[in-house]
């Protein structure tokens, strides 16, 4: 099932204000008093909280950030009713008490089951996650229902039978119907804190962090792995470790993932490789007691250093992606042991960018992950759209104009392409556009709003799916799962699972494509289609000074960049040797209608000798193949991690003897002392 789309600024402000309208209508209904209104604004403000509980979970977030959240509202509504009760019929002061002490002790235990829900989530929540990695010997017991745990889902539901006894009772005049409905409540309530309460108990209490961390070090000295892919980032950033997998998953190597944030563990795309996530630093030192020989990092992060800190392992930098972009050279390169780029290209950055990174440690691998990426076919066929591919990049953290285009010359670019007629536009935004700046935020909006409204009916604007299907797997797991269940059901994999989930997911992207009209112009977001799926469709591409250019360049396609640095075109292809054999798009996006001609027409390309060079000089030579580079990387690395540890064995044996004679002196010394000599 599909994650519920996330809610509108729109929603967001409009379901805050629903709910407060209802809650002064029966507010007004419960002083007036006036039963009618009274129970129209209280059932209306319930099923309206079940119905965005179940549609839009996030579109009450800003009543949850100012400390107005389920229960607070709950309770809110549960008081009103029993003062609209109060006003409109002749309750005694026993049965006063009876149904406010109901509904507080139904309170009380809602926050009791929250206070256990703690103590299960704290108990089940394991020093070390793992996918891929049999778990069965610490037989971890599977997750209490969502229900019981989350209290966002529990205090709507359970409250349903209370706020329709008061309901009946306001609109009966007889009390004891809210009795009865209070009475059920106060025992669903109880209900679940007490089957909550049986996951404390032995039998399903999991094994303590010390025997966990003892099984975690037993499975290191048995799989006994050499390569790591480290990575730690937040949410949206698994698509930097995840282009490595294929790579790192055919080396000749025992291979592992080592990740620092939980969440990620379930963000790492399918592979066959063992997923380890260690959160704590104390537990990631493990590894250096391991036959980890080499780590491979796609990106810098600040958990990083704390990892670099193990003297056993060798660490490599490839990045996610390489650009001319300032954060390509990062001087933080230089803590590596190992520097690994695609060609001369970036080596070349790093020697201009002078930033402390030796030359003797670059080490050029190519682009292994570039092998889905077909080779051009020729121009689009007569008669056909030609198909442009719109990528721009992100706004960056440093939110300098000439980060990205969507702010000062996407709509231009979308809007001149769309005025010709031969177009099929594909627009990709970077999925991390308008994290940092609104102005982008507002820009990729107005973008994704004029494509939808080209020609005067709705274009089909597609947004894609999260995950491409795959087939089930022996052992899946439910939404409601946690972390521990996961741990169990996501064990070993299966043979040629990874294999298997690739060919579904190539076959979901041909589906994908073959299901789109030829000339529909469509929105792209989310992991599939990928970006080189994307490549594959398309006649040119239209970029910002990104990793997508050098990627493209694979393709031997046309392609632009576009330039809001404010540099003339002499300047910025001087300061950016990726775009040496590209069309440079200004701001107001002149010059599109001769681009795309010289797409249509090979001889009207002039840059395709260009492309060919560059596309050498970026990605490095097609021979040895880039993977075939990457392995004697990987086995050279590993031998300077061996050669190490021999050194250390050496040092350590020939200090041995002397280390024993000095460290008992002191104890002499102090004997003589303790004796009077």
């Amino acid at each position: 099932m599909p994650a519920a789309p996330p809610p509108r600024r729109g929603t967001q402000a409009l379901a805050p204000g629903i709910l407060l309208a209802l809650f002064t209508a029966q507010f007004l209904g419960a002083l007036l008093p006036n039963a009618p209104l009274l129970c129209a604004a209280g059932a209306g403000g319930l099923t309206f909280e079940l119905a965005v509980r179940r549609w839009r979970p996030g579109a009450l977030s800003l009543l949850n950030r100012v400390r107005c959240d389920e229960t607070v509202r709950q309770l809110l509504r549960d008081l009103l009713f029993v003062l609209g009760l109060v006003h409109l019929t002749d309750v005694g002061g026993t049965t006063r008490l009876a149904l406010v002490g109901g509904l507080l002790a139904g309170y009380a235990a809602h926050f009791l089951c929250r206070a256990i829900a703690m103590q299960v989530r704290r108990q089940r929540t394991l020093p070390v996650l793992t996918r891929n990695v049999d778990a069965s010997e610490l037989r971890l017991s599977p997750a209490p229902p969502r229900l019981l745990t989350s209290p966002a889902r529990r205090i709507p539901l359970f409250s349903v039978p209370a706020t329709a006894g008061l309901l009946a009772a306001v609109a009966s005049g007889r009390p004891s119907w809210g009795l009865l409905g209070v009475g059920v409540t106060l025992a669903l309530f109880a209900g679940a804190a007490v089957l909550l309460a049986t996951w404390l108990l032995p039998a399903r209490r999991p094994p303590g962090d010390e025997a966990v961390l003892e099984w975690f070090t037993r499975w290191l000295a048995e799989y006994r792995p050499e390569v790591g892919l480290y990575f730690s980032g937040g949410s949206g950033t698994a698509y930097q470790a995840n282009m490595w997998l294929s790579t790192m998953a055919a080396l000749d190597r025992r291979a592992m993932v080592v990740l620092r944030e939980r969440p990620m563990v379930q963000q790492i795309a399918a592979t066959d490789l063992p997923v380890v996530c260690l959160p704590r630093v104390a537990h990631l030192m493990l590894l250096e007691h391991s036959s980890l020989k080499v780590l491979i990092h796609p990106a810098n992060a600040p958990k990083t250093s704390q990892v670099l800190r193990i003297p056993t392992i060798k660490h490599a930098f490839v990045n996610h992606g390489e650009s001319d972009k300032l954060s390509s050279c990062n001087p933080y390169a230089k803590v590596y042991d190992e520097v690994w780029v695609a060609g001369p290209a970036a080596r070349r950055r790093y020697a201009l960018a002078d930033v402390g990174v030796d030359d003797r440690d670059v080490v050029e691998v190519g682009r292994p992950q570039l092998a889905p990426i077909r080779r051009s076919a020729g121009p689009p066929p007569p008669g056909g759209p030609i198909t442009v591919l719109y990528a721009p990049t992100w706004e960056g953290w440093t939110d300098d104009p000439g980060n990205t285009s969507v702010i000062l010359a996407g709509e231009s670019i979308v809007r001149a392409l769309l005025a010709d007629p031969r177009v099929r536009l594909l627009y990709k935004p970077h999925p991390m556009t308008g994290t940092v700046n609104r102005a982008a935020a507002s820009a990729d909006a107005a973008i994704r709003a004029h494509i939808a409204s080209v020609g005067g009916a709705p274009t089909p604007v597609i947004s894609s799916l999260d995950d491409a299907p795959v087939p089930a797997r022996r052992g899946a797991v439910g939404r409601q799962a946690d972390d521990m269940e996961r741990m169990v059901a996501q064990g070993p994999p299966e043979p040629e699972r990874a294999a298997e989930v690739a060919a579904h997911a190539t076959a979901w992207a041909a589906a994908f494509w073959a299901a789109q009209s030829a000339r529909a112009h469509l929105v792209l977001t989310g992991p599939r289609p990928d970006i080189y799926s994307c490549f594959n469709q398309t006649d040119l591409l239209i970029a910002d000074v990104s990793s997508v250019v050098a990627d493209y360049l694979a393709s031997g396609k046309p392609y632009a960049v576009v330039n809001t640095s404010g540099l003339s075109e002499e300047e910025f292809r001087a300061a950016n040797p990726t775009v040496r054999a590209a069309t440079i798009v200004p701001p107001d996006a002149a010059g599109l209608t001769a681009l795309l001609d010289a797409v249509v027409d090979p001889a009207l390309d002039t840059l395709a000798a260009a492309r060919a060079e560059l596309t050498e000089f970026l990605l490095g030579p097609a021979k040895p193949p880039s993977l075939v580079r990457f392995r004697a990387a990987v086995d050279a690395l590993c031998a300077a991690a061996e050669a190490r540890r021999a050194r250390q064995r050496e040092g350590e044996s020939a200090q041995e003897v002397p280390m024993t004679h000095r460290s008992s002196e002191p104890a002499e010394r102090s004997a003589s002392r303790r004796s009077g000599a």
